[in-house]
């Protein structure tokens, strides 16, 4: 089942096709053509929908083709995201047993109502059942993905779901504001009016008390919408907001070498098609401008911590960047915190974040 709010692709009952799938993933894997001889590959992300439903022997084969292909000597994060009820003890083992020593699970909600309004389909019960067989056979870094400024979810509610988050101890939180992303479920019925989300303004407030209580608890942000205990940030997902290269594989996968931007097919039998004939699975391809990176690096910067990086910005963008620094400033007051060598935004500032970064960028 498709969650009503989810617009990455997924499919379902698919059983028949996993063999088949994992085979043309390992072709893939074998054809790509990038130049990885300068990187430093270190970490390692299984996700994109539930890979903890594969058998281990199937991310065995995966892993084996990467290894083959590529040096993983320096990997230090490898990641799996797993839905609760849908990561028996036993898989949970073997993948460990593999070498993935990190776990992310979609948690989302810890209160049944929201879990159905959702379309989740694992309990409550299942989420701490899952957590304790992750602790149980060695998983020491936990990461959960949880949701806020849900269509009838109080405080309250959401209160009580970080402080009982809080006390299982997870190494990472991830909280998202529902957002609304247009082809969803969600998206159809609010337009239908048999949906209200939440006013922007409340999404804003619980966005601030959420960083408070989070920090007050040991799990400072490192950025807008993640929190983790020290040493505990996503390291993955810190490559991607630092627009470092990256190598992704499979359907709707995107990919990054440090010029261009690549995506594949948005569809499982297109892309088993594409391999299985000797295509490229690669659907849009893009190069980008010292522009479109300096773009990149205002707005991935804006949503973390550590700011913008201003050794990065090019130098014949700097007097241009200081004077637009400038007059952004004069609008968001108060919204910004500046040092000789980043631009970062305060906590109020986050909650315009997006906003903010539009108006920054060229």
């Amino acid at each position: 089942m498709k969650c009503i709010y989810c617009d990455f692709y997924s499919i379902a009952n698919r059983e028949e096709a996993i063999p088949r799938f994992v085979k043309a993933i390992i072709t893939e894997i074998e054809r790509c053509e990038v130049d990885t001889s300068d990187w430093e590959i270190d970490t390692i992300f299984l996700g994109g929908g539930t890979p903890s439903l594969l058998e281990s022997k199937y991310i065995e084969s995966i892993l084996k083709s990467i290894q083959t292909k590529y040096d993983l000597s320096s990997v230090t994060e490898f990641t799996l995201e797993a839905n609760p009820g849908e990561a028996p003890k036993d898989r949970l083992k073997e993948f460990r047993n593999l070498g993935i020593n990190r776990l992310s699970m979609g948690v989302q909600s810890l209160e049944p109502d929201l879990l159905k309004f959702l379309t989740r389909i694992h309990s409550v019960e299942q989420v701490f059942e899952t957590y304790d067989n992750a602790r149980s056979i060695g998983f020491d870094n936990v990461s959960f993905d949880l949701i806020y400024s849900i269509p009838g979810q109080t405080w309250e509610v959401w209160e009580r779901d970080i402080n009982r988050i809080i006390d299982l101890e997870p190494n990472h939180i991830s909280a998202y504001t529902l957002t609304l992303e247009k082809g969803t479920d969600l998206f159809r019925l609010v337009k239908d009016k048999k949906v209200r989300m939440p006013e922007n303004e409340i999404t804003g407030e619980w966005f601030l008390k959420t960083h408070q209580l989070m920090e007050s608890n040991g799990y400072p942000s490192y950025e807008i919408s993640n929190f983790s205990q020290p040493e505990f940030e996503c390291r993955h997902n810190l490559h991607y907001w630092k627009i470092h290269p990256y190598l992704a594989f499979g359907p709707s996968a995107h990919g990054f070498d440090g010029t261009n931007r690549w995506n594949n097919s948005r569809s499982l039998d297109l892309f088993l098609q594409q391999i299985e004939s000797g295509d490229s699975p690669i659907s849009i391809i893009e190069t980008l401008t010292e522009k479109d990176k300096l773009n990149e690096l205002i707005g991935f910067g804006l949503r973390m911590n550590d700011g913008i990086d201003l050794k990065k910005i090019p130098e014949i963008f700097q007097t241009q960047f200081g004077e637009n620094l400038k007059i952004i400033e004069k609008k968001w007051e108060g919204c910004f915190i500046k040092n000789e060598k980043s631009i970062s935004l305060t906590k109020a500032g986050m909650v315009f974040g997006d906003a903010i970064g539009v108006d920054l960028m060229f």
